[in-house]
């Protein structure tokens, strides 16, 4: 006879593995939005954190949160408390997917704090601060909603009331709570240097890179799925009697449809707010809205109708950017990342509203209500309470900021001694054993220290020390020359080396490109580069705050010519570059002394 019993249990533990798994990709995608988010001197320090959340918080979650979790609901709910008892799923094999499903949820609260405190707290002070989110914090709020204890229907609170908290999937027991002791870090660790100016005015600093936390954001959304569809831990249901399987479609369908829906519609409200407020869509706040249509309805999406999960959604999407705003301009605090306005407030406004849009309806409306109300106070204070603490805690032995020097540099350097994008470093270049020094245009050589532009060439003592510009050559009438000192004949060119250097548009490199092949300079060397001239300056927006853009993205040129005139070789850059609008860049035609062929060692024109 078929044991359809194990067959549905089999299938359901497969099936929570499988969650575990999609949750666990949550994590890149945290990392990912929060690097994106940050300048790029600090983004190997965030990715760092994510990954000691995860890492160090399952050793943590394991050895004492999980334990901690079952305490509370035994403390809370009247249940007889035995401490053998809750830490018996450590050497309880057939635990340890329950624990693993747990754990993955406790990294997701611990990691939301990442992104409020980013670009200047110490990292030993975040490491104690999320080791204490995944041992004590987070598991008390889990023991309270989810392990029969002061939230539930059978807890203190929950008789008292006469109704159970209702909050499917961590909407607030998860990323309220995230979101709450990201609020409050980022209020105790203070803004990072130059967010306000002296009369507490927001200034905008951006991150490096939007489309860094777009493509994190879709990966979370992808998770979510686990994180949502996969609390509905039964998809198939045995009647041992009959010998029969179901499958709980309706029960699945109805939380992946509320999920789809929330997500959907969170974006579009986020951007419809921007577009309203700036004249312009948003590209972060429609990711950020997106993810707070999701946090709404994680508490809710196995309750509400389709319709009632559209207007959390959409709740959750529009309340983004406003709450953000509120959190910068009013409270005046840094939260880098708005994790308040995606996990904390949206959080807390989808489970208050489940029984206004319950399927079915709730016929002890008032009570049930009153204890959604109820729980988000609850888990309110213990966070804010037990968050403050632990940095208290984390001040006395560590300290909680980084030093100036240190968040001048980035926490990339100071903090690990990296660079995420070694790259982009303009401070020196490696040139002695690993010491950092200035940049040398001396061929490295010491002199005499002052400021040289004579091609580091003594003078005879008795000339004048002027500031030369002839190449140290002394010349009779003393004027002054850019011919590296040397007379040519004007009349004859043959044999000359030039270079032409222009600054030029990036889209119109093609062009020139095809315009110096035609005159016969196919040889040229790029470089991006950013500055300005004529060009006006132009004002972009991070998160809805404008700031001045008054160094622009350009391409440089350069093209040494010695058998073709240096003037047809600009021609053509011009041809290739010009647009007719401001901006368009501009040649330059410089003599060269001499040059040296690496291969041959042939010199002169021979060399080009």
């Amino acid at each position: 006879m078929v044991d359809v019993a194990n067959i549905a249990n089999g299938v359901n533990t497969v099936w929570t593995l499988v969650v575990c798994f999609l949750i666990f990709f949550m994590q890149p995608g945290f990392a990912l939005l929060e690097a994106g988010q940050v300048r790029a001197k600090n983004a190997g320090n965030v990715v760092m954190k994510n990954m000691m959340d995860w890492s160090l918080g399952v050793l943590v979650f394991f050895l004492v949160g999980n334990g901690v979790y079952a305490l509370a609901g035994m403390l809370t709910s009247g249940q007889a408390v035995s401490v053998a008892n809750a830490f018996a799923y450590i050497n309880s094999p057939g635990s340890w997917i329950g624990w693993l499903f747990g754990a993955v949820f406790a990294m997701t609260a611990a990691t939301i704090v990442s992104g409020a405190v980013a670009e200047r707290i110490k990292f030993s002070a975040y490491v104690f601060l999320a080791i204490c989110l995944t041992a004590v914090i987070y598991p008390v709020i889990g023991g309270f909603a989810w392990s029969g204890g002061l939230l539930a229907g059978s807890g203190f609170l929950g008789q008292a009331i006469g109704a159970g908290y209702e909050d499917f999937a961590g909407a607030t027991v998860v990323h309220m709570l995230g979101g709450i002791a990201g609020l409050v870090a980022a209020y105790m660790v203070g803004p990072r240097r130059g967010r306000f100016d002296s009369e507490g005015n927001p200034r905008p600093i951006p991150g490096h890179s939007v489309v860094f936390a777009v493509i994190g954001t879709l990966i979370l959304a992808f998770g979510w799925y686990g994180f949502n569809v996969g609390t509905q831990a039964s998809v198939l249901s045995a009647n041992v009697d009959a010998q029969t399987l179901s499958f709980n479609g309706a029960a699945l369908g109805r939380v992946a449809l509320n999920t789809t829906l929330a997500m959907g519609i969170g974006a579009v409200g986020s951007t419809i707010v921007t577009t309203m407020q700036e004249g312009k869509p948003d590209p972060l706040f429609a990711a950020n809205g997106l993810l707070a249509g999701l946090v709404a309805i994680t508490g809710a999406c196995a309750h509400v109708t389709w319709w009632g999960a559209l207007l959390i959604g959409l709740i959750g999407g529009v309340q983004t950017p406003i709450v953000y705003r509120w959190v910068v301009e009013n409270l005046k605090i840094d939260d880098v990342c708005g994790v308040f306005a995606v996990h904390g407030s949206a959080g807390a406004i989808g489970t208050i509203l489940i029984p206004v849009f319950a399927a079915g309806g709730y016929a002890d409306f008032v009570p049930q209500l009153t204890m959604q109300v109820a729980g988000v106070i609850v888990i309110a204070v213990w966070t804010v309470v037990t968050t403050a603490i632990a940095l208290k805690i984390a001040d006395g032995i560590w300290g909680l900021r980084v030093d100036e020097s240190e968040e001048e540099i980035g926490l990339d350097r100071g903090e690990h001694g990296i660079e995420a994008y070694p790259e982009f470093v303009d401070e020196g270049v490696v040139t002695d054993g690993g010491e950092r020094n200035q940049v040398r245009t001396d061929g490295g050589e010491d002199h005499d220290h002052e400021i040289r532009t004579d091609g580091g060439v003594d003078m005879d003592t008795k000339d004048t020390h002027e500031i030369r510009t002839d190449g140290g050559v002394d010349v009779d009438d003393h004027e002054v020359r850019t011919d590296g000192g040397e007379d040519t004949d004007a009349e004859d060119d043959d044999g000359d080396i030039k270079l032409v250097m222009a600054v030029i548009r990036p889209d119109r490199l093609g062009e020139v490109k095809k315009s110096l092949a035609e005159v016969g300079a196919p040889s040229l060397t790029v470089t991006n580069v950013s500055g300005r001239g004529s060009q006006p300056s132009t004002t972009e927006q991070w998160r809805g705050e404008e700031y001045v853009v008054d160094l622009h993205q350009k391409v440089k040129l350069e093209c040494v010519v010695a058998d073709i005139p240096a003037e047809d070789v600009a021609d053509a850059i011009r041809e290739g570059a010009k647009t007719g609008e401001p901006g368009d860049g501009k040649v330059f035609i410089i003599d060269v002394e001499d040059a040296l062929q690496i291969r041959t060692g042939k010199t002169g024109p021979e060399a080009v």
